[in-house]
């Protein structure tokens, strides 16, 4: 990570004084579009974004009662305790190494993947990767502590989904995602709806190994979807993508056994995300001309959108031309900031 002057932790001491919603149950992207910026080279622009996004946020929440090892399951999916939530991270990852407490709540935090339109999951991944690629000092611990708090708080299990016909990639299993009938309204009454999904062959593996390199092929192939079908939902369908890719980047942190249950949370949530926004037709897309990976990023900062910013992150992971071209795709389909 290209950080040099500290400006990721400056950032993120900033953003830690604003709870993780606003304006109802809207998501606080600042601290993973932060992280984004500053890892692809665009450190310079994090402090002029955040003066530009505060203005939306607002105060973390009120105390109310204490999270504990005795009452946690109680207060697991109540949104009225996201700041006991946060303190409970807070004291646990103070107290023991942060991997183990990622490894300890991973497993229980997994089920509830949909959270907050799937948010949480991806602010721990952006979270992990900034710990797994630098130092844990005190705001890259706090900022695992506010995404996994944030993810209690609003867990929320999908539906009971059927397993339907079977499908042999990931790329052909999301276009085999049906819509959901009534596609209107916010992303939990589109969840409501869902009954079942292609079955992947890949998510029943028990093998680590497997599930790694699946969960990269779904990354993959939701990036090239977005290319052609991003334009059905420009901001929720970026999440197909980026959900996922929080998923794999934090493997390297969590036990390996945990591995294969992560491919099919991930599966989950990406098929859930396309049911619940894809367009049933795709759209031809051809920019004009060919940028490199670091003019398509800087293109991103440029414009200022944070799920442009994250879905630009996404991409340059994947780092295929499909992939260049979705990112300039969700910079040209997303109203720009600046």
């Amino acid at each position: 990570m290209n950080d040099t002057t500290g400006i990721l932790d400056e950032a993120l001491q900033r953003l830690h004084t604003s709870g993780p919603e606003h304006e109802g149950w809207l998501s606080n992207h600042g601290p993973m579009a932060v992280e984004a910026l500053v890892r692809h080279g665009q450190a310079r622009s994090v402090h002029r974004w955040l003066d530009h996004y505060e203005a939306r946020l607002e105060d973390m929440p009120d105390l109310n009662t204490p999270v504990t090892a005795a009452n946690w399951r109680e207060a697991l999916g109540d949104p009225r305790r996201i700041a006991d939530w946060t303190a409970y991270f807070e004291r646990e990852i103070a107290e023991r190494p942060w991997r183990e407490v990622l490894a300890e709540w991973w497993p229980r935090l997994l089920p509830g993947i949909a959270a907050g339109a799937t948010h949480p999951v991806i602010r721990v991944g952006h979270a992990v990767r900034t710990l797994l690629g630098g130092s844990a000092d005190a705001p890259r611990l706090a900022e695992l502590a506010h995404g996994l708090g944030y993810w209690a708080a609003r867990h929320q299990p999908l539906p009971e989904l059927k397993a339907l016909g079977p499908t042999a990639d990931a790329a052909s299993g999301l276009a085999a995602v049906s819509a959901v009938p009534e596609q209107s309204g916010g992303i939990r009454a589109r969840f409501a709806q869902l009954t079942g999904f292609p079955a992947w062959e890949a998510t029943v593996t028990t093998d680590p190994d497997t599930a790694r390199d699946a969960l990269a092929e779904l990354v993959t192939a939701a990036v090239h979807r977005y290319g052609t079908h991003g334009y059905g939902e420009p901001t929720m369908l970026v999440h197909a993508a980026t959900t996922p890719n929080a998923v794999l980047r934090t493997l390297p942190a969590i036990p390996r056994e945990l591995w294969p249950a992560s491919l099919s949370a991930a599966w989950a949530a990406s098929a859930a995300v396309t049911a619940a926004y894809g367009p049933a037709a795709p759209a031809s897309y051809a920019p004009s001309g060919t940028l490199t990976a670091e003019d398509i990023f800087e293109r991103a900062a440029a414009h200022g959108d944070d799920h442009t910013i994250k879905f630009t992150d996404t991409a340059l992971d994947v780092g295929d031309q499909a992939a260049l071209t979705a990112a300039l795709r969700a910079a040209e389909l997303n109203e720009p900031v600046f």
